[in-house]
């Protein structure tokens, strides 16, 4: 079966900032085998592999399976986008539901939006914290849950606090208004023994990827599950199974992946969790899309072939 290999950017509607770096656009791979698609998008700082080093790989795959070897890819970003290319996707899905919304930006500009939606707040929403100061973020999630107490908080601190600065943040917030804190911290036995000593729920997030000593602790109510960060499909399913044998929610996430891979992951998460919001309020931040406003099929005016050259 044929297979072809693309390149992609695609700009956002202002410069994002990951771990640090700032991105005016995202960069990734889109994969075609016969007529179905996959995305090899590595993110930068959380993603342990560079986009070039994915490409090269993918490239190296794509040759060997021209010469009957089927070499299986290795790097995450690259098995799931191989996988959901060779994927036999089922022909009923369930409708997915409307991701929650997520919200970026600078303690100031999170609340000046928050105020435009008028009283018809969401009832939730997600937030990225350890990434101002925080007294500034403590005073923005009780100005958000004054304006909206209805409101239920997913806190993302992509595992920017050490434990001490944890407890102290967590300590301050209301378990009223939170539905979980996913990572707060980068060490498992640090997320277990702040979630103990403060009592508020969390969530495994990207620890899934780097952490595969998890155990259960009566705090711990969810897997994030980010495929491009965990790898392959089967080990996704795999993670999906233990959760619901744990009892704990199960929600698809993105990695700011393009619209592509944005339907793919709904298409899994309809499958995986169709009980759950997914987390995918990301597209929004986007300038522009690699689907046409037709046919939503791929606008392949926007790719650069890179294989076969």
């Amino acid at each position: 079966m044929d297979a072809t290999l693309y390149r992609y950017r695609l700009p956002f509607g202002q410069p994002l900032v990951f771990r640090g770096r700032v991105m005016p656009e995202r960069e990734g791979l889109l994969l075609r085998i016969g007529d179905s698609w996959g995305e090899i998008a590595p993110l930068p700082g959380l993603s342990r592999e560079t986009l070039d080093e994915a490409q090269e790989e993918a490239i190296l795959c794509l040759k060997s399976r021209k010469q009957g070897r089927n070499l299986a890819p290795q790097l995450p970003s690259v098995q799931f986008g191989f996988d959901c290319a060779q994927r036999n996707w089922p022909k009923q899905m369930h409708a997915p539901h409307s991701p929650y919304l997520l919200l970026l930006g600078s303690p100031d500009e999170i609340i000046w939006g928050w105020r435009e939606w008028l009283y018809e707040y969401p009832s939730k929403a997600k937030l990225k914290v350890a990434r101002y100061a925080m007294r500034d973020e403590i005073a923005m999630i009780r100005e958000l849950c004054s304006l909206a107490p209805k409101l239920k908080l997913i806190l993302d601190a992509n595992q920017g606090w050490t434990r001490e600065e944890a407890w102290t943040f967590m300590s301050h917030l209301n378990p009223a208004n939170l539905e979980y804190v996913e990572d707060p911290c980068a060490r498992f036995e640090d997320v277990k023994a702040v979630a103990g000593h403060t009592g508020i729920p969390v969530a495994l997030d990207e620890l899934l990827s780097t952490d595969a000593n998890w155990e259960n602790f009566p705090q711990l109510k969810a897997l994030i599950i980010k495929p491009t960060l965990i790898g392959s499909l089967a080990k996704c399913q795999a993670m999906v199974e233990k959760a619901r044998e744990l009892g704990l929610k199960v929600i698809l996430s993105s990695c700011y992946e393009s619209q592509l891979g944005n339907r793919l992951l709904a298409q899994l998460s309809s499958e995986w969790a169709p009980e759950q919001a997914p987390g995918l309020d990301t597209l929004r931040y986007f300038a522009g899309s690699l689907l046409t406003p037709e046919t939503q099929q791929v606008d392949m005016s926007q790719l650069e072939r890179v294989w076969p050259a």
